[in-house]
């Protein structure tokens, strides 16, 4: 079956390709005896070369497709300021590099669980990369409640224990509930009352919700979402692409 999104590209498509022989004839002065001929020979020839309409489908999908990434830089280049550095998001990786990856993430999303691997892979294997996490907790309350403990974890104990919890949570397959996440914080010697007593901290919910601003400004609405410097990435990518992208973009700078 044909989605109904294709059909109605094809039907757009249909009415374009008649559209300048349609202008040609002046269908508003055609005698209805000569507009129902006109109709049988379009649909006579799309009936032959139906190949016709799905080529100019394809086209008007890849202009699309290079419409929203248009809008997608634009959207970057206007917020770039608040996407790279906007003083709460914690900061990997190189912080002095010379490429910054961003990262709107989900601790309960399976495909940031399949990135993390892969982001911590290319931090690895290329040095010179400025990471940076957004909480982005969009899956119900357990994904809320994950992302206050992080934040909270980083505001009482600092950049390094925010990092342990992340990849403490981002593996987590259990509920995110106070017994669990003591038993967290104090597995890696952290101060489990105090970070349970910030995670309602107005500030924690300030931090998390101008994250939500944010993404919904960018028309972020799904988890994982990366941004490479100014280019909108929606979705899960493996490190050797990411890595690949990223030596063109030093590439094209020389």
């Amino acid at each position: 079956m044909i989605a109904p999104t294709r059909m109605a590209l094809m039907a757009a498509c249909a009415l374009s390709l008649t559209a300048p022989a349609a202008r040609a004839l002046d269908l508003d002065n055609m005698t209805p005896g000569e507009q129902e001929a006109f109709g049988a020979a379009v649909r006579s020839y799309l009936l032959e070369n139906p190949q016709v309409i799905l080529e100019a489908v394809d086209v008007l999908e890849q202009q699309q497709q290079q419409a929203e990434a248009a809008r997608d830089d634009a959207l970057v280049k206007a917020n770039l300021q608040e996407l790279q550095d906007d003083g709460y998001s914690w900061v990997g990786g190189n912080p002095e590099g010379d490429i910054t990856l961003v990262e709107f993430m989900d601790y309960r999303c399976g495909y940031c669980r399949k990135a993390a691997p892969e982001v911590e892979a290319l931090l690895a294997a290329d040095k010179n990369i400025r990471f940076v996490v957004k909480e982005f907790p969009i899956l119900g309350e357990a994904s809320m409640v994950s992302s206050r403990f992080a934040v909270a974890t980083k505001m009482v104990a600092g950049d390094e224990a925010y990092k342990n919890i992340h990849d403490t949570l981002i593996a987590f397959q259990g509920e995110p509930n106070e017994v669990a996440l003591r038993r967290m914080a104090e597995g890696l010697s952290l101060d489990a009352d105090a970070i349970l007593a910030k995670m309602d901290d107005p500030e924690v919910t300030d931090q998390i919700q101008r994250t939500r601003t944010l993404a919904q400004t960018l028309s972020i609405s799904g988890t994982p979402t990366f941004v490479l410097e100014d280019e909108m990435l929606r979705g899960y990518l493996p490190a050797d692409q990411l890595q690949i992208m990223i030596d063109t973009i030093r590439e094209n700078r020389n």
